[in-house]
């Protein structure tokens, strides 16, 4: 992945505050396109239609499973750099996140810092 303000970032997450400060922090990292999804169906259907850089999922969403949803983007995409984002960091969510391919895990609640890291170490794989 190159310069960040040439990737394209899904967020997933059905709360919309939470939606809002990912927007706020990657756009002031210099990211441009960056679309919204607040439900399993929806994301699914921007990711195809898409098919992002980056996606930042929530694990729980109310009519889907985050890791479910992760599998089925790597079987999409499959170089596509998911980020896990998650109020219940356990041990498990990670291993079994990481497990299903995912290149990172934040924790709510999060920093912008915490998002410049990741998407640092996304950048450089």
């Amino acid at each position: 992945m190159s310069e960040l303000s040439a990737t394209s970032v899904l967020i997933v997450d059905d709360v919309s505050s939470v939606r809002a400060l990912l927007q706020e922090t990657l756009s002031q990292l210099g990211m441009t396109d960056i679309a919204q999804a607040a439900n399993g169906q929806e994301a699914l259907d921007k990711f195809t239609s898409n098919l992002p850089d980056v996606v930042f999922l929530d694990i729980e969403l109310p009519d889907a499973n985050g890791q479910s949803l992760l599998k089925d983007m790597k079987n999409i995409k499959s170089n596509a750099h998911i980020i896990m984002v998650t109020a219940h960091g356990t041990v498990d969510n990670v291993k079994e996140s990481i497990a299903l391919g995912a290149s990172g895990f934040i924790v709510k609640p999060f920093s912008p810092r915490k998002i410049a890291s990741v998407l640092k170490t996304v950048s450089q794989s």
